[in-house]
């Protein structure tokens, strides 16, 4: 009886140790609060990080906002024996480009690229915004402190970069600092142009736009719930994709809507303490975020974010009115809120970097049969494969079955019209692709 009970927890302990990784617990630990809370404070007391503020100033303006931040990158990367590559990506929007360019203005971003050892051109990236604004968005020289909107992003990236900089990934993982949100998305339509012009594979993007707020305006107080937005088919799809989804699914099972789905589960298995809320939006109602320029270009991508927004302290003059505080200031942020989401972030990059590449190619079977059918193309670096599935009606991939080294499999008795199917690919370290939806049919 002994040794029954000796081998039901060997068993026992080697299933939970397949189903995690010790490694990513201690990124988790890794993220501090304090080092957020510092870069926080120091973007706030930039004054104004508008995208059409001062650039000469050593104390003030996105100018010196953003050679700060280049300079943390620099800082991390002279710890990891140079392991980032840090640079600005330039654009020139001139006058008029919309209302809020009032005059011609160089859109600086700052890339820190932390190169995959085994898939460099793969990329999985996070970013934060520098830029701020007030209440009028062509107000360039008010004090705009944007502590949350968006400091507490980007911090959290630093922080991001700091941690995984302690790791080597097959994958390359990019951090980034983007200019230009708050005029009309700028710096993310660069580095997406940039992206497509170096032929760079981007596996998707985590956009960090406001991660430090936990009292909402309706009186909402939470500092586990968070919003991942995700769009749910890419708009670059074309007219044959869109007929064939009359007949075979897929409408909310675009590439970001995987890459949302992914995070989800990753965030439920690591950090179960926290309540991710998948939305299915771009973003929120009417409005815009940098992984939109991103998706545009047929890239995934989702915003990670508070669950509770207070818009007495976004894009607002700093006052007292009616016996309200306006305006984006130090004291509203939460920093532990800010550095749980950052683990977040960094939990989910490493995942992906440690990664195979998904299946390109995903074919599914068994019309008017008793199984579902499959096949897939096989990719370099898997030790494996998991066919997922799902009610028509779950947000989330439910069921799973791990099929080993194979390119086909049946579920028998699994009747295809009942549910949503998808593959990924499982590394020899255990940590998977996201999910490939079928993208064709077989008879």
């Amino acid at each position: 009886m002994k040794k029954f009970l000796l081998l039901a927890l060997l068993t026992s302990a080697l299933t939970l140790t397949a189903q995690t990784d010790q490694r990513i617990y201690d990124i988790i630990d890794a993220v501090s609060p304090e080092r957020i809370e510092s870069d926080i404070t120091k973007l706030a007391n930039f004054g104004t990080r508008h995208t059409l503020s001062d650039t000469v100033s050593t104390t003030r303006g996105i100018g010196a906002a953003r050679r700060w931040i280049k300079s943390e990158f620099e800082k991390t990367s002279s710890e990891c024996n140079g392991c980032l590559n840090v640079f600005y990506q330039k654009d020139l929007i001139k006058k008029g480009a919309n209302d809020r360019i009032v005059k011609d203005v160089e859109v600086v971003n700052v890339l820190a690229i932390q190169k995959g050892t085994k898939y460099p051109n793969r990329y999985i990236i996070m970013s934060g915004d520098i830029d701020s604004r007030v209440s009028d968005p062509t107000n360039f020289t008010d004090d705009s402190p944007g502590a949350n909107d968006n400091a507490s992003g980007m911090a959290g990236t630093l922080e991001a970069a700091r941690v995984l900089s302690k790791y080597q990934f097959e994958n390359s993982v990019i951090y980034m600092g983007l200019s230009g949100e708050e005029q009309g998305l700028f710096g993310g339509g660069g580095v997406a142009q940039f992206a497509k012009d170096q032929g760079w594979e981007v596996i998707g993007i985590f956009n960090n736009d406001m991660i430090g707020n936990i009292t909402g305006v309706d009186g909402t107080i939470s500092n586990v719930d968070f919003r991942i937005f995700s769009e749910p088919v890419p708009p670059t799809e074309t007219e044959a994709q869109r007929k064939a989804r009359r007949f075979y699914g897929g409408e909310v099972d675009g590439v970001s809507r995987q890459l949302a789905r992914y995070v989800h589960k990753n965030v439920k298995q690591y950090m179960p303490e926290m309540n991710p809320m998948m939305i299915y939006r771009l973003d929120r109602f009417g409005r815009g975020g940098h992984h939109r320029p991103f998706n545009d270009a047929g890239f995934p991508g989702i915003r990670i974010m508070e669950a509770h927004e207070n818009y007495t302290q976004q894009h607002q003059d700093i006052r007292v009115e009616d016996g309200i505080a306006y305006g984006d200031v130090l004291e509203h942020v939460n920093f532990e809120y800010a550095a749980k989401l950052t683990a977040v972030n960094a939990i989910n990059l490493a995942s992906i970097a440690w990664a195979p590449p998904a299946p390109t190619t995903v074919k599914i079977g068994g019309i008017v049969e008793p199984a579902a059918k499959f096949q897939w193309s096989k990719v370099d670096g898997a030790k494996g494969y998991k066919i997922y599935w799902r009610d028509t009606t779950s947000p989330t991939w439910d069921y799973s079955r791990y099929v080993g080294d194979v390119s086909e499999f049946i579920l028998e008795g699994i009747v295809i019209d009942n549910f949503f199917f998808g593959v990924s690919a499982v590394g020899e370290n255990g940590f998977e692709s996201p999910v490939v939806f079928p993208n064709g049919i077989f008879r």
